[in-house]
């Protein structure tokens, strides 16, 4: 039976049960230490467990995301949810802080390997990371006590045992970290779980701590310099309200996410972004499944619906659309949208997020090109994929599956390319007569 030296309070159940199992069957001279907040600068970092074995100090992070998760870059697709940030990729950099803290309280602890490992608990978890990259530092429940007691996990250049630094480990911690006394809370929403993100945006499900037991919602906290000058901190408040400001502009749609607020947290080092949770799953694990024209034709409405209160996607892939269980689409990942003219620009950043297959060809060297047109191109090449299981290229957008319509999105002439709205208007038209009516009747039902 493991220790328990201390923490604050779980914020789930997937959390109290991988404490729960490591305090029973884990060898009595691990330690456990739990919910604690690991600061660095103006940062702070959320740990869900540390675990002090006999060869490592091991950050460990507890997903309760069930099914089937697709790694795709530096994305997690889960079925039924929007894809999230890596958790892999955070709590690496939470590992590579942790140890820069104990080291600089005793440098004798740059011997200690600090590992990062994430643990699926749902039974049914299955990570699908074909690059390998994440797996490597992901496991299961039922692998955990293996996994930790993996002593060739510790990298070359740190010693494989780590009881003769026990006593530094504990006191440099002691001085480090500070435990999380609840639950983290973000205004009135108050986490339910940390899904994942990076060193500029964490994504979290929360809930209104006002109605426990109420729908979740997605929140997306972004990091922000509140030391910057006047001029720098605006500009970055602008980018990261680039979002918000583009839903605000567009009217609810059953097609589009929507927004619910937008607020800075404290001296604004942090800014909260809270959207609707919408219960389904990315396109980019439906290709090919389903009701492809129905999912097309939805994400027309979403985009014809955008583009008519001005505003431009830029970033549209399919990972920006959420398919629900009864086949409805959902347009979301509004983050490097454009809401019309404006005095400030996040086009610069657009290089570094981009998917060049759906890219319009007169984009591929010049993002700040981007017009409704490209944004037409990009959902001609998600169409295509969705009725051949192919990406276009110059010479193939044709075929006995592809509609003309969809062809001409795909056009290299930005203006021989089809509104958003006479795209849905041309494939509606198409259809036949039964199914049409079928999706009149589903349109009605959704309230579009």
């Amino acid at each position: 039976m493991a220790e328990i030296v201390g923490g604050g309070r779980p914020v789930n159940d997937a959390e109290r049960r991988v404490i729960a199992y490591l305090r029973d069957h884990a060898p009595a001279d691990w330690l456990l230490l739990h919910n604690i907040e690991v600061p660095r600068g103006l940062d702070v970092f959320e740990v869900d467990l540390l675990v002090l074995t006999g060869h490592s100090l091991v950050v460990v992070d507890v997903k309760g995301t069930r099914g089937r998760i697709e790694v795709s870059g530096t994305r997690w697709f889960p079925p039924r949810r929007e894809a999230f940030g890596s958790p892999v990729a955070k709590l690496r950099g939470t590992a590579k802080a942790l140890k820069g803290l104990l080291v600089s309280k005793a440098t004798q602890l740059e011997r200690v390997y600090v590992d990062a490992l994430v643990v699926l608990t749902s039974p049914d978890a299955e990570l699908i990371d074909p690059a390998g990259r994440d797996a490597v530092n992901v496991t299961t429940l039922p692998e955990l006590l293996a996994t930790l007691s993996n002593v060739s996990r510790v990298r070359r250049g740190c010693s494989p045992h780590a009881r003769p630094y026990m006593t530094a480990i504990l006191d440099a911690l002691n001085q480090s970290v500070r435990r999380s006394t609840a639950p983290p809370r973000f205004g009135n929403w108050e986490v339910e779980e940390q899904l994942g993100g990076d060193t500029k945006v964490t994504e979290y499900r929360a809930f209104n701590a006002t109605l426990p037991g109420s729908e979740t919602v997605l929140l997306r906290v972004y990091q922000a310099d509140p030391m910057a000058d006047h001029e720098a901190r605006a500009a970055e408040r602008q980018r990261i309200a680039n979002a918000y400001q583009t839903l605000a502009r567009i009217p609810p749609h059953p097609c589009v996410v929507r927004s619910r607020d937008f607020f800075a947290i404290d001296d604004e080092s942090r800014f909260v972004l809270v959207l609707d949770d919408v219960h389904g799953q990315a396109l980019h694990l439906s290709l090919g499944r389903g009701e492809r024209m129905g999912v097309i034709q939805d994400l027309l409405r979403g985009l014809a619906h955008a583009h008519a209160n001005g505003v431009m996607h830029r970033a549209l892939t399919p990972a920006c659309v959420l398919v629900t269980d009864d086949g409805h689409a959902v347009l979301t990942g509004f983050d490097y949208a454009k809401p019309g003219p404006r005095n400030y620009t996040v086009a610069h950043e657009l290089g570094n997020v981009l998917d060049a297959h759906y890219v319009a060809p007169e984009c591929q060297e010049r993002p700040d090109r981007m017009t409704t047109a490209s944004d037409v191109y990009a959902a001609g090449a998600i169409a295509y994929q969705l009725l051949t299981g192919e990406l276009p290229t110059s010479a193939d957008a044709h075929g006995p599956d592809v509609p003309e319509v969809v062809r001409r999105m795909l056009d290299h002439s930005p203006a021989k390319r089809p509104t958003a709205a006479e795209a849905l208007d041309a494939l509606e038209g198409a259809r036949p007569q039964k199914s049409r009516l079928r999706r009149l009747v589903r349109r009605i039902v959704s309230g579009s």
